[in-house]
């Protein structure tokens, strides 16, 4: 899996857009929401898929970004 860095004009806008124009709490149960009936609709219509490991990664980056936005699963 790459990693890319974002520009700092590009987390200033990310950081302006998910404080100012949405409830991150709103927004991070929505992609997490959205990330589980794809993954689950992908998999019972995909059983034998050969590019699993693309599935598992963009599930996986789906759910850092909802857990940027609202840290759910970081219980102390």
């Amino acid at each position: 899996m790459s990693i890319n860095h974002l520009s700092k004009e590009t987390e200033t806008r990310l950081i302006d857009f998910f404080t100012n124009s949405i409830n991150p709490k709103d927004m991070a149960k929505t992609i997490r929401q959205v990330n589980y009936i794809l993954s689950l609709q992908v998999m019972k219509d995909f059983e034998n898929l050969p590019e699993k490991n693309s599935i598992e990664c963009n599930f996986y980056c789906l759910n850092r970004l909802a857990e940027a936005l609202d840290p759910y699963l970081d219980v102390e």
